[in-house]
């Protein structure tokens, strides 16, 4: 049970690095090249991660929670990531807010997952 606890965590900071990643690679590269552009801004993108990125994290945080009950802050954390990850997926409040939003999204579910996997290594 632990090695999939292990590989859940990984694949969320796995998947949240990727977002991170698109978030701010992508905008120099489509620069470069107006091909990468249009991928770059393709709202199902950004659907794709989300719809990744929540029940992966909610699969992982829900095992880790059986073998220990984690900290409330944890699920916060999580949930306020999640909850950013949508709005900037949803261009809400605006298009210009997408990518502060869904770097600090992912910025704090990789950390939800990075201290999930700190936690229970420590027991």
């Amino acid at each position: 049970m632990k090695t999939t606890n292990v590989l859940l965590d990984a694949g969320a900071i796995a998947l949240s690095s990727l977002c991170l990643l698109h978030c701010l690679a992508l905008p120099l590269l489509a620069a470069a090249l107006p091909l990468m552009g249009v991928w770059a801004e393709a709202e199902w993108v950004h659907i794709v991660f989300v719809a990744i990125a929540a029940p992966t994290t909610g699969f992982a945080l829900w095992r880790a929670h059986r073998q220990q009950p984690l900290p409330a802050l944890a699920g916060m954390t999580a949930v306020a990531g999640l909850l950013l990850l949508l709005a900037g997926a949803a261009g809400w409040p605006s298009h210009d807010a997408e990518t502060p939003m869904t770097v600090a999204g992912s910025l704090l579910l990789a950390s939800t997952h990075i201290w999930n996997a700190w936690r229970r290594h420590r027991h």
